[in-house]
């Protein structure tokens, strides 16, 4: 089965975009999907998205890990899907999406895509871990997908890989685990972050969720105030927008350049169906 796809990204997370309004892509094979989105066999990318034909918005942003697994939500992710919908004439420049988390709204713009993002949920600030007979403190909130949120004096001096996996397996965060971001406030509403993240297994060039996330975290706890920019691996901005109600961040955005790389085909039946994730 040949297939079509665009791959993008959103500030330095890349994803394979599929227009699948015929439904005719089997997402539900986590190893093809995997194979898919290998480095070294398949296309290669943080996540695959299906745009997917809805009853309830433009379109359904289906968003699959790495390692094939069906995931709530993708910041990056969504801003990717809601130009690409845009693209391929499945929606207008201000529109809704369908995603696990619910109805998502995105803007186009001169300057990339805003979403607007689900509201925080199930925080628990000031989590305090033992790693390896070390004490980590940090803060845990859903910002669509979990995410704990450890503050760091120098962001290029962490262990991204070995501290950021122990923490993402923490029996604290079982059984689903969790994302971990590291973030170094710089002031006035500046900060910048790397991330862990789950399903990917490794560091991302960057993640959207994980931004709001930080930004929520430095708002409540921290002093920050909305906007507040965030500075990701790949060197790119993200923009993080939403009001301070009774002592909460809510309607938060998430604002940020997305690029159309490339489009190509690729082979399905070709792919490496080992089961190895990179």
């Amino acid at each position: 089965m040949k297939l079509t796809f665009t791959k993008m990204h959103g500030a330095g997370n890349d994803f394979v975009l599929i227009d699948d309004r015929e439904g005719r892509v089997p997402w539900e094979d986590h190893f093809l999907m995997a194979a898919l989105a290998s480095r070294r066999t398949g296309v290669g990318c943080e996540g695959v998205i299906l745009v997917q034909r809805s009853d309830k918005a433009d379109f359904r942003m289906r968003f699959l890990n790495p390692d094939g697994t069906e995931v709530e939500m993708c910041g990056n992710g969504a801003r990717c899907a809601a130009a690409f919908a845009h693209r391929i004439g499945a929606s207008g420049t201000a529109l809704t999406m369908e995603t696990m988390c619910g109805l998502v709204d995105a803007q186009l713009n001169d300057k990339g895509v805003c979403v607007w993002m689900p509201e925080p949920a199930k925080k628990n600030y000031g989590l305090v871990l033992n790693v390896d007979g070390e004490t980590v403190r940090g803060d845990f909130l859903v910002a669509g997908v979990p995410h704990f949120v450890v503050q760091v004096p120098n962001i290029s001096a962490v262990d991204v890989q070995g501290l950021g996996r122990a923490l993402r397996l923490h029996p604290a965060f079982a059984p689903d685990g969790t994302n971990v971001d590291f973030v170094t406030f710089r002031a006035p509403n500046r900060m910048s972050m790397r991330t862990y993240e789950r399903g990917v297994e490794a560091e991302s060039g960057a993640c959207g969720t994980g931004a709001v996330a930080c930004a929520v975290v430095a708002v409540e706890t921290a002093g920050f105030t909305l906007p507040t920019q965030v500075k990701t691996p790949s060197g790119c901005d993200l923009v993080i927008d939403g009001d301070w109600r009774h002592n909460k961040c809510t309607g938060l955005t998430l604002a940020g350049p997305v690029k159309f790389v490339y489009t190509g085909e690729v082979e399905l039946d070709e792919l490496d169906m080992s089961g190895e994730i990179d």
